[in-house]
């Protein structure tokens, strides 16, 4: 193994951290009194990003849940290692002939794992393929997801959720995070309750059976349940009861399959922009004979790196470290070689990851362990990188963007850049923070505690925060 300068870095930041092992902070144990939080279930490090000196630590070699803080690895990770400019591919090919607009065969859609690939890009996709002159299909749309190679998985496991977003599974044809919002309207003038679907794949059926009721939006007359009732999520079921008075609401679920869900959205789109189509649909992977007819690209990865950590997206994560694994082992990707990928990248990097455990990339999972030292070396590392810039615009501004929005906004503007972390018993925080020697410390506090709720700990992480701007 080369040893780079951070590789030596990284070693002498072992070595100090068994020295750092003292009491926190005052303001910091304070908040861990506070929260009534024992101190076996704290860890926190901060270090001087430029030499490496640990100024505090506590418990910095125990292996934790990370929660989302692991993101700052899978992305860094990525953009190291593929590059900012990285992009994916969706591609439509064609089995048949196409005459005067007419394509007299199969339309296949393959999807290579755009992680972000909105509604809105899907409308854009569509209008490339129309934009070829086709008009017509007269064959049937093939769906090939076969980018991606993952064993099938209850989305519910995790919180018994899983129609909310956050549990969605990836796949190398995600449109549009498989979501549908519902926007539920009382309507007077028709004594109705108006439902609408965005989008609304021509496939998904919807049950409306919400009876609009006189008097204040209240009690009985504002009580609307939601269901799932088919194995398929093809079929949603609205009931209860909605007053005139009562606003317009919203719901938001994971609905249908990924192939499902890719195919009732196109469906949907090619005919609001004018083309025909009768056929079926099958999920399969593209004949050897199909011929290349439009290739659509994603946002780079610089994009996707900062849409990832701002807003905290789980699939997201987990489409980069199939990427990661698709890149350096092959098709098809797979959880595995994606965790290999991660783990070649950190030897090759010198980075002392020997005790981390990773599964989906996200920090969705009670399985995923890190230290806060190990993650502190990542951030470090990622600070001295080439490509430093796009990792570090992509973190969370505390009181500004992203998760630290409504957080920490008595900092200065810009004084720190974290990755936040919330699972029931676990959170954390990771990044940069300026102190007030102008000096940039690696932050990094993560908590486990066996209570649920995702809040605790919090103050624990506010307090490093200030104690750092404040002392440093």
């Amino acid at each position: 193994m080369i040893r780079t300068p951070a590789a030596l870095a990284c070693c002498l930041l072992l070595a100090l951290s068994r020295a750092a092992l003292g009491a926190p902070p005052p303001p910091v144990a304070l908040a861990i009194g506070n929260e009534h939080i024992g101190l076996p279930a704290v860890s926190f490090v901060v270090l001087d990003v430029e030499s490496g000196q640990i100024a505090a630590s506590f418990n910095p070699s125990t292996p934790r849940s990370p929660a989302s803080t692991i993101k700052v690895v899978t992305t860094f990770a990525a953009l190291d290692s593929l590059g900012p400019a990285y992009t994916w591919h969706t591609q439509a090919l064609i089995q048949g002939a196409v005459d005067d607009g007419v394509l007299d065969g199969d339309l296949i859609l393959k999807g290579g794992g755009d992680p972000y690939m909105t509604l809105e890009r899907w409308w854009k996709f569509v209008q490339e393929l129309r934009a070829t002159g086709l008009h017509t299909l007269r064959g049937d749309i093939v769906i090939d997801d076969t980018a991606f190679a993952l064993p099938p998985d209850d989305p519910a496991a995790f919180d018994g959720r899983p129609h909310q977003a956050y549990n969605a599974e990836p796949s190398a044809i995600m449109v549009n995070f498989q979501s549908v919002e519902f926007r539920l309207v009382p309507n007077s003038g028709a004594r109705r309750v108006d439902i609408a679907a965005i989008p609304a794949p021509v496939n998904l059926a919807i049950d409306n059976r919400i009876a609009l009721v006189s008097g204040a939006c209240g009690g009985r007359a504002a009580r609307v349940a939601f269901e799932v009732p088919s194995a398929e999520w093809d079929r949603v079921e609205f009931t209860g009861f909605l007053s005139p008075q009562c606003d317009a609401r919203s719901i938001t679920r994971v609905l249908l399959s990924a192939p499902s869900y890719a195919f009732g959205t196109f469906v949907q789109l090619w005919r609001e922009s004018g083309g025909t189509f009768e056929g079926k649909w099958r999920v399969a992977a593209a004949p050897p004979g199909a011929t290349p007819f439009v290739s659509f690209d994603s946002l780079t990865l610089a994009e996707i790196v900062r849409l990832t950590n701002k807003f905290s997206n789980n699939l997201m994560a987990r489409h980069l470290l199939l990427t990661m694994g698709e890149e350096r082992y092959g098709a098809p990707a797979n959880l595995d070689k994606g965790a290999r990928a991660i783990a070649a990248w950190a030897l090759e990097r010198g980075l002392p990851l020997t005790d981390m455990e990773i599964d989906n990339g996200s920090g969705l999972s009670r399985s995923t362990r890190i230290s806060v030292l190990e993650m502190a070396a990542v951030l470090r590392a990622a600070y001295h990188s080439r490509y430093a810039p796009e990792f570090i615009a992509s973190l969370p501004l505390a009181g500004i963007d992203g998760t630290l929005r409504s957080r920490m906004q008595s900092t200065q503007p810009g004084s720190a850049r974290l990755k936040t972390g919330h699972l029931d018993g676990v959170s954390g925080i990771a990044g940069y923070v300026t102190g007030a020697s102008g000096k940039v410390y690696v932050v990094v506090s993560i908590v486990n505690d066996a209570r649920p709720g995702a809040g605790v700990g919090d103050s624990v992480h506010n307090a490093l925060v200030g104690w750092t701007q404040a002392a440093l």
